[in-house]
């Protein structure tokens, strides 16, 4: 081999390390590429993840909003039919007070009535009476 043929085949070889070197310098930036897609690929799942559980929750609330808007629901129709028993109850009661107080007016003016008859009839009484010094005659 002489130093011409030598030469070349260092350079090929300088080269040929070259071309080794800037393809592993490529390989290394793709195996920091892939890490990185990797550990963005691991973090996207577990967003994922908390998102399906964060989901649920809001699931699970919402199904115990809409349970207890049901229980309200049923509670307040409990409620007005209560407050109408209680309405036709106090109007009941109402009407049985008028009543009473009807009679009550009827049974005093007859009381009153029969006051005045007897009054009357006292009086009457005791004009006819020569006794009680007063005479119905002048």
């Amino acid at each position: 081999m002489n130093d011409q043929e030598r030469a070349l085949t260092t350079a090929a070889a300088l080269s040929d390390w070259r071309d080794a070197e800037r393809a592993a310098a490529v390989a290394r930036r793709g195996r920091v590429a892939a890490e990185a897609a990797a550990a963005a690929a691991l973090e996207a799942v577990e967003a994922a993840q908390a998102t399906a559980a964060a989901a649920a929750a809001t699931a699970r609330a919402a199904e115990s909003a809409l349970q207890s808007a049901a229980l309200a629901e049923a509670s307040a129709a409990r409620t007005a039919a209560a407050a109408r028993t209680i309405v036709q109850s106090t109007n009941a009661d109402l009407a049985d007070a008028t009543t009473d107080v009807s009679m009550s007016d009827v049974a005093e003016a007859e009381a009153q009535e029969r006051y005045r008859q007897a009054a009357r009839q006292a009086q009457g009484r005791s004009d006819d009476n020569p006794a009680s010094g007063r005479s119905r005659e002048p």
